[in-house]
């Protein structure tokens, strides 16, 4: 992979892959949020949820996972593939599936909806993986893909209200990864409820005002996660239409001062660091806004120069060994750099 003038090759790669290696069985320090109805619901995380109790989070936890089937799928001839199937091997066991499916059950919005979402992302990696080991995992993991689809599902149907905030409990950014998952197991039913609500909660937004971001310690753009999502129903030409009316103030002069990447100063502060995720995932929404415009729009220039940026500013500070960013960040590095998401 070439990305501009930084190169990320095999060994990157390989740094990544040890940096999850290292911490999807670390069960402490944890910071998981859990409900808890009685005294049984008081147990370790690695009781509470057997396949994805480290990094962290449960949801760190499932997308490291993600980050290793990806990694090994897209670089098969490397030294990592035997260690990258034997950690996914012992974490993909029946019964420990069967756990995270017991404790669902009791807690049945548990990570809900970014948790979910990912979950879900780790699944259609698996699926669209043509290799025999990577279907042994998924026809163990399917019954939580299962529950979680229908949990995500029933969560959705009855969500009156779009989250905008910047972190975990996001809309937009859920319902971009549930949707490209969804329709790459084509599941058109699902599809249509995500676009219903899609047009029910973003259509009409217009005049967005961008000067407020970020909000807190965001490590998703609230804004280029709604645009990043509309452009995946929309026609070219509806969404060039729908992005004037959002984002009236985008330039077409190529500058990028508009949108100006988040500053870092304490990179081992563990809220701190999410601004390296921010710089990041406005990176790959920047490029799945420009994938949804038509070829000629004038503001392509403009977000490419911004997109670029963001991707530098962050990208190689991703290798980072503190825990407040290798238990999560390369997730963000390898969505990006492999493309995951460009298509609609």
């Amino acid at each position: 992979m070439k990305i501009d003038a930084i190169e990320i090759d095999v060994a990157i790669a390989a740094k990544f892959v040890q940096l999850v290696l290292d911490c999807i069985q670390r069960e402490y320090p944890h910071s998981g949020i859990y409900w808890l109805n009685n005294d049984e619901d008081i147990k370790p995380p690695r009781e509470l949820t057997p396949a994805f109790y480290g990094c962290l989070d449960w949801h760190s936890a499932v997308h490291g996972h993600w980050l290793l089937a990806r990694l090994a799928r897209y670089f098969p001839e490397t030294t990592f593939q035997t260690a990258v199937r034997e950690a996914l091997t012992q974490s993909f066991t029946p019964e420990k599936i069967q756990g995270e499916i017991a404790h669902l059950n009791k807690h049945p919005y548990f990570e809900c909806p970014y948790g979910f979402a990912w979950l879900l992302q780790l699944a259609a990696e698996l699926r669209e993986w043509n290799d025999n080991q990577a279907q042994e995992w998924l026809a163990v993991l399917e019954p939580l893909e299962t529950l979680v689809a229908s949990n995500f599902q029933r969560w959705l149907q009855n969500l009156e209200l779009p989250n905008r905030t910047g972190t975990h409990s996001q809309t937009a950014f859920a319902l971009g990864l549930v949707i490209d998952w969804a329709q790459i197991i084509k599941n058109e039913n699902f599809v249509d409820l995500i676009e219903n609500k899609i047009r029910k909660f973003y259509l009409s937004d217009r005049s967005y005002p961008l000067n407020l971001e970020p909000l807190g310690y965001d490590f998703i753009s609230p804004c280029l996660a709604e645009a990043d999502l509309v452009r995946r129903i929309l026609s070219p030409a509806d969404f060039a239409n729908w992005l004037t009316d959002f984002l009236p103030q985008l330039p077409i002069d190529e500058s990028f001062n508009w949108l100006e990447p988040a500053k870092v100063n304490n990179p081992q502060n563990y809220l701190q660091s999410h601004f390296h995720g921010l710089n990041l995932s406005r990176a790959w929404m920047l490029e799945g806004i420009i994938l949804g415009l038509p070829n000629t729009d004038p503001r392509i220039g403009t977000l490419r120069t911004t997109a670029v940026l963001h991707r530098q500013s962050s990208i190689i500070d991703a290798v980072s060994e503190h825990y407040s960013s290798s238990h999560w960040l390369g997730t963000f590095v390898v969505y990006l750099v492999t493309d995951r998401g460009l298509y609609k």
